[in-house]
């Protein structure tokens, strides 16, 4: 479920509320662990290196300065619907987890779409937003924050700031848990967990783009298989844990970060693969 209002319909009220001089826009995301649609309390096999079978516990993330690129060619960004829940200013929390099954440490609420206007008299296409927190208010304590930033479970301590994209999942050797939590690390100073960090030397920011994107259509996919293709997701039998604390020095995440665009150790970055346009998607789909 989402607590999102039908599209036909926001968007009318998106364009009675901004007036002539802009146009109601809604980003469609949709979770998908390769062919079959994302769920809590399903199983997935064939996943990672060792063709596990996982069923999800976790998956969300942030996304921060949306672009739409003209007619001319010019990026354009996107002003997000503020609603007190999932947006704020620029930054905006999809969320695909339910708080059914195994994912009970989730919201009940969902969120896939994000929301907004863009100046109106245009055509737009192409797609641009980054994973991430921004600098300015991912370093910030959440108890103080306005919501989508006072999430408990997407908060690190203090100085380390928040988890971008949190996904974690039962794996057939480790039914406790495998994880990716994707933040910024090595951020200074970090002598107490109240000391505000000036700067982070691994940002881990992946930026997302697409040189085709129809929003009245197409959706972004993203697909949990693919972001664990090529990871061991079950790691040695019997070890408590397992996963990618966005530790540079972590092997855990060496597959993961190329399949999000990011460098890894010596390894340069390669196009993302986890992020995909569908299209085209049936209004009835947009809606759901």
């Amino acid at each position: 479920m989402t607590t999102t209002k039908s599209f036909p319909v926001l968007a009318l009220l998106l364009a009675m509320q901004a007036g002539a001089q802009t146009q109601p826009v809604a980003i469609h995301f949709k979770g998908v662990v390769a062919s079959e649609d994302f769920a809590c309390g399903h199983s997935y096999k064939g996943i990672g290196t060792t063709k596990s079978t996982i069923k999800p516990i976790d998956f969300r993330f942030y996304i921060h300065n949306v672009r739409m690129l003209d007619e001319t060619g010019k990026s354009v960004p996107m002003d997000l619907t503020q609603d007190d829940k999932w947006q704020l200013d620029n930054l905006a929390l999809i969320d695909f987890e339910d708080a059914t099954g195994g994912c009970g440490n989730g919201t009940p609420e969902t969120n896939t779409v994000v929301l907004g206007t863009l100046p109106a008299g245009h055509r737009y296409s192409g797609l641009t937003f980054t994973v991430r927190v921004p600098f300015e208010k991912n370093h910030t304590d959440l108890t103080t924050m306005p919501s989508p930033l006072n999430m408990t479970g997407l908060a690190w301590v203090w100085n380390a700031g928040r988890k971008f994209m949190r996904v974690e999942v039962a794996t057939t050797g480790k039914p406790r848990g495998y994880v990716l939590h994707l933040g910024s690390t090595g951020c200074t100073p970090n002598q107490t967990k109240i000391t505000v960090p000036t700067s982070c030397l691994n940002p881990n920011r992946p930026e997302v783009s697409f040189a085709a994107f129809d929003p009245q259509k197409d959706q972004v996919v993203v697909d949990l298989a693919a972001l664990l293709q090529g990871t061991d997701v079950d790691g040695e039998p019997g070890k408590p844990g397992g996963g990618c604390m966005s530790n540079p020095h972590d092997p855990d995440c060496a597959a993961m970060f190329a399949r999000l665009g990011l460098a890894f150790g010596d390894a340069a970055a390669t196009p993302q693969t986890v992020f995909r346009v569908k299209s085209p998607v049936t209004s009835a789909a947009l809606e759901q």
